[in-house]
């Protein structure tokens, strides 16, 4: 689900000097004080604010908004860095710490004026949930002013740490709309390209269904024939093999069973959400213990620096996760010179000077302009419902059915959640903000189709499901709803399916489910989808059979798994990237030249190279290459030489183990660009384990953000194991907290352990 920067370029002649100041000296007093007693006016009773060995923050507080402060204090004090550069990413601010290598990002982001809508949107709030954003600010901002100097990045940068402001928050959640949906918006467009350029044979044949379906309902999108579109010689001509980016941001899982499978009669869930990995972590371990209603409320799960609820979870009563749901929520309008356009003047702010950035904008949403053509963008994050404090009412919800009444109003990016409760039920539902349109589409529409009434209002009425007759619910960011549903909610960029496949096979296997059986599926690489590919591989290679007897006998041995030893894997794996990027390489280079790409429908791809292999069609092999059989093995030894040259020193295949391909670098964003830092700033390097199309998703800095397993009402046993610590502060006991239990595939409990730390906030009164 996460890139914030890819551009936090620091001076070499600036570590120099700190360093000769003190570096150690300034990192030590730039840690924050977890045991003292303090006083606040923003509190109207004592909070408490405790750590673990994990430095999971227990809040203690009367009520729901002085726990938002404690929540704060704790965010504050370990992660506001992280928090800074969240709103910055969204605001479109980060050339203020960054200075110009930053601008073009802050550009793209300024399109769409996301700081205007949150500061519109949190003076439109109840007066319930703006005290709680008010008071989780005031949290933070104390906690700021009781530092002896700033956090290391600062001192780093040279950057003056802002006051967080309410509207920050929602700042925040508009960073998750960017990373969960950015590729929506590329998708569409870059269809709406390829419409333009190829026809719409070309998109039919691209986004043609594939076998890997597996909605709740089991209604299946026909897999009716496709024309298989020619390709003018001119295009192979100028084709360059250019590598198609995977896409990075398909991931999460969860599934949950009714308590008609497990042995204590609640319902069970799994939630692992895969987003992209840096340092520290995205997710933060926290217990909010409050008093509601005369009733005691205790939530535990992962929050959201820079946001004052429990994102996924558990109250004791009921459960919830969350993946990705991938339903269309973006519209590109192509419009003409009788469209009416005026500009709004965005001032970008630099560590030195500022920029002024003119944004064209249509009746439609923001203009850009592709070919000499110029389409507006309709995004759900523009609308005044994309986002508000609504995921702070799961707290007190007794029952999935409450759960699915709060789902129906809450304003995050669109999301399958998952509910259990300790009665034993399991319930699905799409929640988050959605238009009430009714005529999605993968290409820009004309101004006359745009519904624009239906725009400006949040879709409350979507599909759900409660107690299935299976027992089981799962999804994996592939299609969920039914054909007849997925007709009006439109594709917004679905992942393939083949990990949901193997899920929902996997929980059909069995009739009896523990917590360990969920995280041995969490832990599931078995590689289903790539065997017909080892297979055509082997095809191939078994007409040389001397010439390739090494590499035959690594794929017969590939165990047909993301396993750590498997070189036969790797081989599998690259060989179809290559095939694929090779083969699409016509389109690619057109696109390139409007700053498009296929990264975003890549996973469209499976079904039509398929079609062009099992056909043979002529037209799309590269100029020189006399058939497919050529074709694919020249592919071969393109993908091996290319791993050879990258991961082995002496040419030796057994130097491309999957494990060492496809390590774990968990990364700071200093470190990228100051390798020297690497020890002080990195999670240790280890062997990979799992990768795409698979349940243990993994990739080198992506994948489970967190295994997250839990019986409402059993909370003791519960998991919640996070790829790193607490802390943003490399000095911390609790930065690398965590990670190890992660990586060595441990049940970290859920709950919170001894208390080593204590920090009480007194009222000033």
């Amino acid at each position: 689900m996460h890139k914030i920067i890819k551009i936090a370029l620091i001076g070499t002649s600036s570590i120099i000097a700190i360093a000769a100041g003190g570096l150690y000296l300034a990192l030590s007093l730039s840690l924050p004080t977890l045991d003292k007693n303090i006083t606040s006016d923003s509190v109207k009773h004592k909070v408490s604010l405790e750590r673990d060995r994990l430095g999971t923050a227990i809040v203690h507080a009367d009520d729901r908004q002085d726990a938002a402060y404690g929540l704060g204090y704790a965010h504050g004090q370990d992660r506001f860095f992280q928090m800074d550069l969240l709103r910055r990413n969204s605001a479109g601010e980060l050339a203020e710490i960054f200075g110009a290598k930053a601008l073009d990002l802050d550009k793209r982001r300024r399109f769409h004026q996301l700081r205007k809508r949150a500061e519109s949107i949190v003076a439109k709030l109840d007066a319930e949930h703006l005290a709680v954003l008010t008071t989780y600010a005031q949290g933070v901002n104390d906690a700021l002013a009781a530092q002896t100097l700033s956090s290391f990045e600062y001192i780093v940068t040279g950057a003056e740490p802002k006051p967080w402001l309410p509207a920050d928050s929602l700042l925040v959640i508009y960073s998750m709309y960017l990373d969960l949906q950015g590729n929506t918006i590329k998708r569409d467009l870059a269809l709406t390209q390829i419409q333009t350029l190829f026809g719409s044979d070309m998109v039919n044949f691209l986004t043609q269904p594939s076998q890997y379906q597996a909605p709740l309902d089991g209604s299946q999108l026909a897999l009716t024939p496709v024309p298989t579109p020619v390709l003018a010689n001119n295009l192979l001509a100028q084709a360059k093999t250019l590598e198609i980016a995977e896409p990075r941001d398909i991931g999460s899982n969860n599934w949950a069973v009714t308590g008609e499978l497990t042995e204590s009669g609640n319902a069970m869930l799994s939630d692992d959400m895969h987003l992209s990995f840096a340092v520290p972590i995205i997710w933060y371990r926290a217990q909010l213990n409050y008093q509601q209603g005369g009733k005691k409320r205790q939530v535990t799960g992962v929050s959201l620096p820079g946001a004052p609820a429990i994102v996924v979870g558990s109250n004791g009563d009921v459960a919830w996760g969350f993946t990705n749901a991938y339903i269309d929520t973006a519209d590109w309008v192509a419009i003409d010179e009788q469209t009416p356009i005026y500009f709004e003047n965005e001032i970008i702010a630099l560590p030195d000077s500022e920029v002024a950035y003119a944004i064209e904008v249509s009746p439609y949403g923001p203009v850009r302009e592709v070919a000499g053509q110029r389409y507006a963008l309709s995004w759900v994050a523009h609308t005044d419902y994309a986002v508000d404090m609504q995921l702070i009412e799961l707290d007190s919800v007794a029952t999935v059915e409450q759960g699915i009444e709060v789902a129906k109003t809450m304003g995050i990016p669109v999301q399958n959640m998952l509910l259990v409760d300790s009665m034993g039920s399991a319930a699905w539902r799409p929640t988050g903000a959605y238009p009430s349109r009714t005529n999605p589409s993968d290409v820009a529409m004309k101004t006359e189709d745009f519904q624009s009434v239906n725009w400006l209002q949040d879709q409350h009425e979507l599909p759900q499901v409660i107690n299935p007759k299976s027992n089981r619910l799962w999804t994996g960011n592939s299609r969920v709803v039914s054909v007849d549903d997925h007709k009006l909610l439109g594709d917004g960029g679905y992942a393939l399916g083949a990990r949901s496949t193997q899920i929902r096979d996997r929980l059909l296997e069995t009739e009896h489910f523990s917590v360990q059986d969920f995280y041995k599926l969490q832990l599931d690489n078995e590689a289903r989808f790539l065997v017909p590919w080892q297979q055509l591989l082997l095809k191939q290679l078994s007409t040389q059979p001397e010439r390739f007897a090494e590499d035959i006998e690594y794929l017969k041995s590939w165990q047909a798994c993301a396993c750590s030893d498997s070189v036969g894997y790797t081989l599998v794996r690259h060989f179809r990237t290559q095939v694929i990027d090779s083969t699409f390489a016509p389109l690619e280079t057109e696109l390139a030249q409007y700053e498009l790409s296929l990264s975003p429908i890549k996973r469209y791809l499976e079904p039509g190279i398929w079609q062009l292999i099992n056909t043979q069609e002529p037209s799309w092999l590269p100029r020189d290459t006399q058939s497919w059989s050529g074709h694919l093995l020249q592919m071969y030894l393109n993908a091996k030489e290319a791993s050879l040259a990258k991961y082995s020193n002496n040419n030796e295949m057994a130097d491309l183990a999957w494990g060492t391909v496809n390590q774990l670098k968990i990364q700071h964003p200093f470190s990228k660009q100051i390798p020297a830092l690497s020890k002080l700033l990195d999670m240790p390097v280890v062997e990979g384990f799992g990768d795409s199309f698979m349940p243990a998703v993994q990739g080198a800095s992506f994948g489970a953000s967190q295994r997250f397993i839990v019986q409402p009402g059993d909370e003791a046993n519960a998991i919640m194991t996070i790829p790193g610590g607490q802390s943003g502060h490399p000095l911390s006991d609790f930065y690398r907290s965590g990670f190890d239990d992660y990586v060595g595939q441990q049940s970290t409990p859920l709950l919170p352990g001894a208390i080593v730390h204590r920090l009480q906030i007194l009222p000033t009164d």
